[in-house]
């Protein structure tokens, strides 16, 4: 169960001092993203996911659910990025890793799929475009049933 109505409601939740960022993150990845996701609120967040009128077996997890590929999302101690293309994909990961540092001073702190921007002022929205960019919905679609689904 969502404690957000939709993404309206989440973004009237966000703490005022990080409503800039987190609307700045947000744009950047509209304005980047490849057509064909759709935003929704998905797992508590805002999510970019692959609908079910074009990929219909949904998410396998819950396939009620549709393909999930970004998330974005306030949390206590940060803003954070889930990219499932960087979890799924060594090359993507390996290229965020290496590129990182010449978008931030800062030390990259990242999850499997989770990147956590702790100093919210400072988020590598260039770095974070780019990112965007390098997968479309077949792309992800094709990379999900190959790792994922059995």
């Amino acid at each position: 169960m969502s404690k957000y109505k939709d993404v309206e409601d989440y973004i009237a939740n966000i703490p005022e001092e990080r409503v800039t960022p987190f609307m700045k993150l947000k744009e950047t990845i509209i304005s980047n993203l490849p057509s064909g996701f759709e935003e929704c609120l998905n797992y508590n967040m805002i999510g970019y996911v692959v609908p079910h009128s074009t990929y219909p077996d949904g998410y396998h997890c819950d396939p009620k659910l549709p393909l999930p590929f970004i998330n974005i999302a306030n949390q206590k101690g940060f803003i954070a990025l889930y990219h499932m293309g960087i979890y799924a994909d060594l090359e993507l990961y390996d290229w965020f890793v290496g590129e990182y540092p010449n978008h931030s001073k800062y030390k990259l702190d990242m999850g499997k799929s989770c990147v956590r921007f702790k100093k919210v002022d400072h988020i590598p929205y260039d770095l974070i475009a780019e990112l965007i960019k390098k997968m479309t919905v077949k792309d992800w679609v094709t990379l999900y049933e190959e790792k994922f689904k059995n």
